[in-house]
């Protein structure tokens, strides 16, 4: 059965090149504030379609996510969660980053 990856800060690299190493076992990956960028020896290789949250304020890590999309072959988006930090701290923020997530999980799973 494929795995799903979820990764958040540096965890969303070792998520992605993970999905990138063993492509056929992936069926989606998450990041929540993480740090795609880090990993972009391996974007290329990634096939599972990839979800990147970031909190709107996280002005930095916004930037460092539209670079690791851009490098994404696949099916990927990324989504700005207004009003929220790095952490998602904000009042119902990480309940939205968890709808988000199960949004995307529900529609590459439905398939399996």
């Amino acid at each position: 059965m494929p795995a799903v990856r979820a990764g958040i800060r540096s965890g969303a690299a070792a998520a992605l090149a993970a999905a990138a190493w063993r492509a056929d076992k992936v069926a989606a990956v998450v990041s929540r504030g993480g740090r795609p960028d880090l990993a972009l020896g391996h974007l290329a290789k990634v096939k599972a379609p990839t979800l990147l949250i970031v909190g709107g304020e996280d002005k930095i890590v916004i930037g460092l996510n539209q670079q690791a999309a851009e490098q994404l072959p696949v099916e990927h988006r990324l989504e700005i969660v207004p009003g929220a930090t790095h952490l998602f701290e904000e009042a119902g923020k990480l309940e939205q980053v968890a709808n988000l997530a199960c949004d995307w999980f529900l529609r590459y799973f439905s398939d399996l």
